[in-house]
């Protein structure tokens, strides 16, 4: 299956233990069965079929609907294997957390297939930022003042570790950036200069023009950045969320934004989300908002449908499974 993106993850894979090995046999795709994800099942040698009591695995095609999928698996507890679409699994955690410390179903998620996409998102986002394209983007008039900071050079604050976060490195590399990784432990990440636990996270905030968040959203990371670490930002600073709306203070946000405590915002995705009509950040200059559109349906579709066959090459091979979730940590 041809793509404009692959799969940094896609060979990266976990060798599941064999009490939380999914046996062989039919997989459903669920709620609705589309020809693409059916051929991706086929393509990693399995068979589709109507969900049943045969059903050993399931493919769940959209980021709602936790209750059905429950009711699901309440209804056939031979399902062996579930297959998320997403890399965040968070809309799950209720569900995912009822299965903690249970060998089985194996859930797997998308995490880090789409990291070229959402990463060039992020980049894109924090160029506009600092060259101020959100207000010359609206102007009638011409600038009497030159607004624009370079990239180049600049100290860049990644919260996270995962696919994404590499991603970003990568595509960050021609622009000379230092870049400190700030991650669950200080075990160094390839590429960044430095790397230091969570725990440090406002001790290197300070010094950020740039600050990318691109975390999972669990209940340690919920309102990760709130009015504490946005004011030891540099007035100049921006901040830029790919990950998840619960992992800024949204209010805290407007109000350091309405006070200048940091230059712009550009986010993907809000706490509301959507975000409602008439919400103060809709009307904040400094602010760019793209709706979650980092990953669109078109870009993300190819790289779930090869995640698929190389799970199911797995459910029916030797175990090793891509994206797997720890579903007593949450991701």
């Amino acid at each position: 299956m041809s793509t404009q993106h692959i799969d940094p993850l896609g060979s990266v894979a976990d060798v599941v233990a064999s009490e939380s090995r999914p046996s062989a046999g039919p997989i459903a795709i669920l709620p609705e069965a589309e020809q693409r994800f059916a051929d991706a099942v086929e393509a990693g040698g399995g068979t589709v079929a109507p969900l049943s009591d045969d059903t050993r695995g399931v493919v769940w095609l959209t980021s709602t609907g936790a209750a059905e999928l429950k009711a699901v698996l309440d209804a056939h507890p031979a399902i062996e294997w579930v297959q998320l679409p997403w890399a965040g699994v968070d809309a799950f955690s209720d569900l995912l957390a009822g299965y903690a410390g249970s060998p089985r179903p194996l859930w797997t998620s998308a995490k880090g297939a789409y990291s070229e996409p959402v990463a060039e998102h992020a980049v894109a986002l924090t160029l506009a930022l600092l060259r101020g394209l959100p207000a010359k983007a609206s102007a009638t008039s011409w600038a009497r003042t030159e607004v624009g900071i370079s990239l180049y050079g600049l100290d860049v604050v990644i919260v996270g570790a995962g696919g994404i976060a590499v991603e970003i490195m990568r595509l960050l590399a021609p622009f000379r950036t230092r870049i400190t990784v700030v991650r669950r432990s200080e075990a160094p990440l390839e590429g960044a200069d430095r790397t230091v636990s969570s725990d440090r996270l406002s001790e290197v905030l300070p010094q950020a023009d740039v600050v990318i968040l691109a975390a999972a959203s669990t209940t340690g990371t919920a309102k990760l950045i709130g009015a504490e670490q946005l004011a030891a930002m540099k007035p100049s600073a921006v901040l830029v969320n790919i990950a998840r709306g619960a992992l800024v203070d949204t209010d805290a946000l407007v109000a350091a934004l309405a006070a200048g405590e940091i230059d712009g915002a550009g986010l993907d995705v809000t706490d509301p989300e959507p975000l409602p009509d008439g919400h103060p950040l809709w009307h904040e200059p400094r602010c760019i908002i793209t709706s979650h559109s980092a990953d669109t349906k078109a870009m993300t579709r190819p790289l779930l449908a090869g995640r698929i066959s190389v799970n199911v090459q797995a459910m029916l091979g030797d175990g090793r499974f891509v994206g797997v979730v720890d579903t007593e940590a949450g991701y």
